[in-house]
C-alpha cells in the first residue's frame, strides 16, 4: 500500500505483428499474422492478472482471445483501447504521405490525420479506460494507446512517450496507485 491506497499491477502489450505491417492501420481491422499471436501469447506467459482486456480489432482481440483462455479469464472487449483513428491515412504508408505527415508527427494534437482522430481525443478515450479498471489487468492494445496511457499515468509529454520502443508484442509493466504509477518492467 502507498497513501492507503492498494496497488494495482496493469501489463500493457502492442498486439503481434500483422499483415500489412508498416502501414497507418489505425482503425483498420487488419488481420494479425499466426507469429504475431504466438509471440502475445508468449509475452504474456507467466503473468497475472484478475482480468483480460482487449481492444475490439482483431489483431488486438485474436491475441486476447488466446492470452485470456491460457490464464482461464474472461476476456473484455473495449474499443477505446483502439488506435489512432488515421482518417484519409487509413491503411497508407507513411511515406507515400511525403511531408504532409510531418505536422502530425511533429504535433498530434494540433495537426490529427485529415478526417482522423487528434491525440487529445485518443488519449481522453484511453483515460476513460484507465479508470474503469479497478483490479490487476492485461491489456492487449496498440502502440498509440500504450504511448497515451504512459502519458496519462507517468505525467510524460507526448514527445517524452516516444523515447519508449514499442515493437510489436512489447509489454510494459506499471504498478499503480491512486496518485500515480511506476514503470516496472518494460520488454520489447
Amino acid at each position: 500500500m502507498k497513501n492507503g491506497v492498494k496497488a494495482r499491477t496493469l501489463h500493457l502489450i502492442r498486439h503481434g505483428a500483422v499483415e500489412g505491417a508498416g502501414c497507418l492501420n489505425g482503425h483498420s481491422d487488419v488481420a494479425p499474422t499466426a507469429e504475431g499471436l504466438i509471440a502475445c501469447r508468449t509475452r504474456a506467459h507467466g503473468l497475472s492478472a484478475a482480468r483480460v482486456i482487449a481492444s475490439d480489432l482483431s489483431r488486438a482481440r485474436m491475441a486476447g482471445e488466446g492470452i485470456a483462455q491460457d490464464l482461464d479469464l474472461a476476456l473484455t472487449i473495449d474499443p477505446r483501447w483502439r488506435e489512432l483513428n488515421f482518417g484519409a491515412w487509413e491503411g497508407r504508408d507513411p511515406a507515400e504521405l511525403g511531408g504532409a505527415i510531418a505536422p502530425f508527427w511533429d504535433d498530434p494534437q494540433t495537426n490529427p490525420p485529415p478526417g482522423g482522430e487528434s491525440w487529445g481525443d485518443m488519449q481522453g478515450r484511453v483515460a476513460q479506460a484507465l479508470l474503469a479498471i479497478e483490479e490487476d489487468a492485461l491489456v492487449i492494445t496498440h502502440a498509440g494507446p500504450m504511448r497515451a496511457a504512459l502519458g496519462l499515468l507517468l505525467g510524460l509529454t507526448y514527445r517524452q512517450t516516444w523515447a519508449f520502443h514499442l515493437p510489436y508484442a512489447a509489454r510494459i509493466s506499471l504498478r499503480l496507485w491512486g496518485d500515480g504509477a511506476q514503470v516496472t518492467e518494460l520488454i520489447a
